[in-house]
């Protein structure tokens, strides 16, 4: 019986996590109340709090969630080569849960945001993810792999806002082509 309850608090916990990631992405976390989340989820609002604490807590749970997305993005099967950063980046932009750092990103620029923190942990992660597969050796002299990192993070993601706001001005395809004409030819390669 208990094995049962707790698959149900696992299930309760998941649905809450995902209905609030794509409300959120939808409508913003300021915008987004316990009643729409519940209501999407199909669970009782009380399960909110019992589950997360508050709504800052539950962007905790998704932020978590979204993290290991990322992460894991990156992460090759065992025992196969990593494929393409590049590829592996603008494919993730693709996601449709990815709009929701583009609408985090405008709350979470403001002074005081409670999402502040949460959002600069994202970035660390898709830093984290594209740096690990960036070899020194194949950048030009004098840059930094984390300057490197930095800039090609920034590009797509200056990319999938622009796509996101107006995908039928941006070819995601030809986008992709142009950074990789513009990368180092050994980059790829990592």
């Amino acid at each position: 019986m208990a094995t049962r309850r707790i698959e149900r608090t696992q299930e309760s916990r998941r649905l809450l996590v995902a209905a609030a990631a794509e409300l959120f992405a939808e409508k913003g976390y300021r915008q987004t109340s316990f009643i729409d989340i519940a209501d999407k989820a199909g669970i009782s609002r009380g399960s909110i709090p019992w589950h997360f604490g508050n709504k800052l807590g539950l962007l905790e749970a998704v932020v978590d969630d979204q993290l290991q997305a990322v992460l894991t993005g990156f992460a090759p099967p065992d025992g196969e080569r990593p494929g393409d950063p590049l590829d592996q980046v603008m494919g993730f932009i693709r996601r449709p849960v990815t709009r929701l750092f583009i609408t985090l990103l405008a709350e979470a620029v403001e002074v005081g945001s409670p999402i502040r923190e949460h959002y600069a942990r994202l970035h660390a992660a898709l830093r984290q993810g594209v740096r690990a597969r960036i070899p020194a050796e194949a950048l030009p002299p004098g840059t930094t792999p984390e300057a490197f990192t930095v800039l090609l993070v920034g590009t797509v993601m200056g990319v999938h806002a622009q796509w996101r706001v107006a995908p039928e001005a941006v070819d995601l395809e030809a986008v992709r082509a142009a950074i990789r004409a513009l990368l180092p030819a050994s980059l790829g390669q990592a």
